[in-house]
């Protein structure tokens, strides 16, 4: 029974799996470059996604992009539950609808609408676990068939509440761009903490810098600025609620070059101050007040 390892170094991959996983509590975040999908029988998980708690409920299927900081904060009435990993570039080349594909890759955990299909997700995942270990590649062929199908029939239960003409026109990602874009995604999420442009980003991928930004902008809906800023808000996030580092200290470790850089992007995008998102939804208990800047 696979179970978290706190020691795996952070990006390690897992590949393309599909075990039965021991839920524990885990001691720090964990991130690689694969998309995730969970289904429990019982019980629930509370993840932190992201600097957000986040419940799986049993009978629901889960998915969500795993190059986001996530951690299991808890666990209830739940001895194993099924995981499985798929690589984002094969997620990517699925060309699965624009609103759930944008949803997954900004951070969001979906999660099944529908309380009625556990009988049928619990087949397909025993089917699938099969499949994984049997080594045949016709059948892990077949099994990715299923799961692009199944993620298909979840796109259509979810609500696409990113509707917008911009949206419409930027059409179906060009699979041939898609490793382009994955390398891009992969590059940024192990080094937004750094300084980055778009002219490292491109060189990263060899591809001109004003190229690099319009084939991320056409495969995921948003700039690059706007995707290192968001990576860079999330772990800021989850800084603020799981430690009792000085906000000043958590905006420079999150790749912000200023504290009024980062408030000011903070505010923006959550409609307060890091110190008050702190005091709303802090996990550790308090220390010491500090005095450190709003």
């Amino acid at each position: 029974m696979a179970r978290f390892d706190p020691t795996r170094p952070d990006f390690s991959p897992y590949g393309f799996t599909c075990v039965r996983w021991t839920p524990t509590r885990m001691e720090r975040c964990d991130r690689h470059n694969e998309i995730e999908l969970n289904l429990l029988e019982q019980g629930r998980l509370v993840y932190l996604l992201g600097g957000r708690k986040q419940v799986v409920p049993a009978g629901r299927l889960a998915v969500f992009w795993a190059g986001v900081p996530h951690q299991v904060l808890g666990f209830e009435g739940l001895a194993d539950y099924f995981v499985m990993t798929i690589p984002l570039a094969w997620f990517l080349q699925w060309r699965l609808p624009d609103h759930l594909t944008q949803a997954v890759l900004q951070g969001r955990m979906i999660v099944e609408p529908n309380r009625d299909r556990l009988a049928s997700d619990r087949m397909r995942f025993e089917s699938w676990r099969e499949d994984y270990q049997s080594h045949s590649e016709d059948r892990r062929h077949i099994c990715l068939l299923e799961v692009e199908a199944r993620l298909r029939r979840l796109a259509l239960m979810v609500v696409d509440d990113r509707r917008s003409a911009r949206l419409r026109s930027a059409g179906v990602f060009d699979q041939r761009h898609s490793s382009r874009a994955e390398e891009m995604a992969a590059f940024i999420a192990q080094n937004y903490t750094q300084p980055l442009t778009a002219e490292m980003i491109g060189r990263h991928v060899g591809l001109h810098p004003n190229y690099a930004m319009s084939v991320f902008q056409r495969a995921f809906g948003t700039t690059l600025l706007k995707y290192v800023t968001q990576l860079r808000l999330s772990n800021a996030q989850r800084l603020l609620v799981t430690t009792d580092e000085l906000v000043l200290t958590i905006a420079l470790r999150s790749g912000f070059t200023s504290l009024s850089r980062f408030n000011e992007a903070f505010r923006k995008s959550f409609g307060c101050t890091p110190r008050e998102y702190r005091r709303r939804h802090r996990i550790v208990a308090p220390a010491a007040d500090r005095l450190d800047n709003p």
